[in-house]
């Protein structure tokens, strides 16, 4: 790569100095928190989420009825075709003995391995767009000329709890291995791109590592291979979506009926993975259990709540997650000769806060009236609460990782809460959702709109986990904060909003006082370098973002790599990058006026036909000569 900067287009100028990349561009900084060497030599380790992974069959099963059967390495999640034509035997290739793992007897699956293994669940020109994953984070990848073994995926069985990840395929043994085979190949420490339940598994690798190896060298180890954690749309409070599955089922779009979603959910030990759970209560330190020797407690409680916990409502939730009807007890022997348990029983509302369903108040109450909850509360004792290494539902301590960007969806609505009652049909179906509760900005809402009490707050989730969660992260923020909020698209800086030195009290939500534009999504920025020495720690809000789709914003894409520029520059003068202009960083981001007859920003883009094109907005490509724009974000 040539040295003078002039010399190349805008593209590869951002190609050859974005992360992970290319050959050359040393960059020796004076601060602590930065990298000293060659960026050219990191790589990104990229750790998907829940059902984001493609299982492939490992047995030989003979499906009556249809010529699809399946042979080894066929493709079981996801292939819909044999979904629809075998769901039988799909069944069996997916579902999990709920007590031990195992697979069922007639079939087995096994996760893909590789990049291929989470770009795209079911390929196919129908099937492959609307299962897409990682593909366009890859896209950008490749545009920006990351070397092909710079990314590393990390593919995983989603359907096992932690420990059982460890102790049927050594996953975290080989995570640890990869790590250090990437500092071996490439010569410099990785970053860390982790989505919703891999932030999860991020989180147990950390912990297991810190009983893996000796004290004195884990946070050397850290420092020596990983660079930066990018934790994206991290459930860390857990998330309300994961109760509905147990109880009803999700389908997730899929043509399965909800009961067999519900049937393949419970036999997933990880499913409680995401359980909600209260940020004021933690489990025993299993670092010092195990420091100590493993002597016996005493005290036998699963967690230890400050008075937080019962002095406020909903375990600061906002509502009680789960209301379900159970029939009541109190009624007399002469009334009860009348009707049957389940369908003509008189009603009793019971309501379960985050706690109660963590420490499985929840399937002790119903247990008598659901089949399923035996079988929770085995998984939920023997896999997390007696877990060796940590108890996975307890709240998250900022990660002792130099570099730390916790990435986050907002202001759409969000389930919060459900109320159940006894459908009246036989397991798995016997439980029916009477009514959503959904957090909107300021209020809580049900379904049928009804103003609902709570603990409301000014800012909502992502649609899938709610605000209260993904924001935990704003925790491992100082006491002083800089806050900048900036359009999401391209903009000429007239309308970012930055406050300096905001006061921001540990425990308590710190929120942008700003006002914005109708109809303009914004990011914002929550970002703290000086709390902790030697260390970043960033928050980034991105208005109207799903959670599923985050992964595939260009935005995100954008600031990650401007981020990552800033950083490599030996002149930089500040901590984060500079939010002061965005302007486009790729041909795709040009596009034609049609107001002003012309490509828009005439700084960045020009028009400049190449065969193919089929519209003007195609012919705008970045100008040749704008390279020298990108220095305005050291």
């Amino acid at each position: 790569m040539a040295a003078d900067l002039k010399s190349v287009t805008a593209l590869c100028t951002v190609l050859g100095v974005v992360i992970l990349l290319f050959r050359g561009g040393a960059a020796v900084e004076e601060d602590e928190t930065e990298f000293h060497g060659d960026y050219s030599k990191l790589s990104g380790i990229i750790i998907p989420g829940f059902a984001s992974t493609q299982l492939r069959a490992w047995s030989m099963l003979d499906c009556p009825y249809t010529p699809l059967d399946f042979n080894p390495l066929d493709l079981v999640w996801l292939d819909t075709t044999k979904l629809l034509s075998a769901v039988n035997c799909w069944f069996k290739c997916m579902v999990l003995d709920p007590y031990n793992q195992t697979d069922h007897p007639e079939c087995k699956s096994r996760p893909d391995s590789g990049l291929s293994a989470i770009t795209e669940l079911d390929p196919g020109y129908i099937t492959g767009p609307l299962s897409t994953v990682w593909k366009e984070w890859l896209k950008w990848c490749v545009e920006f000329g990351i070397e092909a073994n710079a990314i590393v995926a990390v593919p995983y069985d989603w359907r096992l709890s932690p420990t059982k990840l460890e102790e049927r395929d050594l996953y975290f043994h080989k995570l640890k291995l990869t790590f250090e085979t990437a500092l071996k190949l490439r010569g410099g420490p990785s970053i860390v791109f982790a989505h919703s339940m891999g932030n999860n598994v991020f989180r147990y690798f950390l912990e297991w590592l810190r009983l893996e190896i000796a004290p004195k060298h884990y946070l050397e180890w850290l420092d020596q291979h990983i660079h930066a954690y990018f934790a994206v749309g991290a459930p860390l409070l857990g998330s309300v979506e994961a109760i509905k599955s147990t109880l009803s089922g999700v389908t997730f779009g899929l043509p399965i009926s909800e009961g067999t979603a519900r049937l393949l959910s419970n036999s997933f030990a990880s499913s409680l993975w995401l359980m909600p759970f209260s940020k004021n209560c933690k489990g025993d330190n299993t670092f010092w259990t195990h420091f100590s020797g493993g002597a016996a407690k005493k005290d036998k409680r699963v967690y230890h709540c400050t008075d937080e916990e019962y002095e406020s409502k909903y375990s600061a939730w906002p509502t009680n997650i789960i209301n379900i009807e159970i029939p009541s007890t109190n009624i007399t022997k002469a009334v009860q000769a009348n009707m049957t348990t389940m369908e003509c029983g008189l009603p009793t509302l019971l309501s379960f806060t985050a706690r109660e369903l963590a420490d499985g108040s929840l399937f002790e109450a119903i247990k008598d009236y659901d089949p399923d909850s035996k079988r929770l509360l085995h998984q939920l004792k023997k896999l997390y609460h007696d877990d060796p290494v940590m108890n996975p539902l307890t709240p998250w301590e900022r990660p002792p990782i130099k570099n730390v960007f916790c990435i986050y969806g907002a202001h759409l609505k969000t389930e919060v809460g459900y109320y159940f009652a006894p459908s009246g049909k036989p397991y798995p179906d016997n439980w029916i959702i009477t009514d959503i509760i959904y957090e909107t900005e300021g209020s809580l809402i049900s379904r049928s709109g009804t103003v609902v009490d709570g603990n409301a707050g000014p800012i909502t989730g992502d649609e899938t986990v709610p605000y209260h969660s993904l924001s935990w992260c704003k925790n491992w923020l100082g006491p002083k904060v800089n806050i900048t909020m900036a359009p999401q698209p391209e903009h000429d800086g007239s309308d970012v909003h930055v406050e300096l030195n905001v006061e921001h009290e540990h425990g308590s939500d710190i929120i942008a006082n700003m006002t914005k534009a109708p109809r303009v999504k914004y990011i914002t920025f929550y970002e703290d370098s000086e709390s902790i020495t030697g260390k970043r720690t960033a928050v980034w809000e991105l208005d109207k973002t799903n959670h599923r789709n985050i992964v595939r914003s260009p935005v995100l894409m954008r600031e990650l790599w401007l981020q990552m520029w800033h950083d490599i520059q030996p002149g930089a003068k500040s901590k984060f990058v500079t939010k002061a202009k965005r302007g486009p960083l790729r041909d795709a981001d040009c596009y034609w006026d049609y107001g002003k007859a012309c490509c828009a920003w005439q700084e960045y883009c020009e028009y400049r036909y190449s065969f193919g094109d089929v519209h003007l907005g195609q012919s705008c490509r970045l100008r040749n000569t704008s390279a020298n724009m990108l220095l305005q974000y050291i």
